[in-house]
């Protein structure tokens, strides 16, 4: 999976705005290719869970399809913690099928963010390709 650099940079500044609380959004794209976010509310207003909007959702999907692109993955943020899926997260990672989860960690001095797709029942890691 490729993403560009400037939706990372996107992603990074998203979570640092919504902190503590965990910010939550869409990635959006064609093929293989991230190179669209869709920040969305976090419905739990949690610093350690979050809930994508399903009006956004839905919307962001229309929308997407209507360009003739599709909504490839979901990412929020862990303000304090790694960039490692936590139980909530497994468990509630539904999409599978090559849907993307990304997490943005804000625990240390630069972001770090990862990606990871649903195999069985776990969050695997996944190799995001900078353009």
């Amino acid at each position: 999976m490729k993403i560009t650099s400037e939706i990372l940079t996107e992603l990074a500044n998203h979570a640092r705005r919504e902190a503590p609380i965990e910010c939550c959004g869409l990635l959006a794209g064609k093929d293989d290719l991230i190179d669209e976010h869709i920040a969305t509310r976090n419905l739990r207003n949690s610093a350690v869970a979050y809930q994508v909007d399903p009006v956004e959702h839905i919307a962001a999907m229309k929308a997407a399809r209507a360009r003739g692109r599709r909504i490839l993955g979901a990412y929020h943020s862990h303000p304090r913690t790694r960039a490692v899926p936590s139980a909530t997260d497994v468990a509630e990672a539904y999409y599978g099928n090559g849907f993307l989860y990304v997490i943005v960690s804000l625990g240390s001095e630069r972001s770090d963010i990862r990606a990871y797709r649903r195999e069985g029942g776990r969050l695997e890691p996944v190799r995001l390709d900078v353009v």
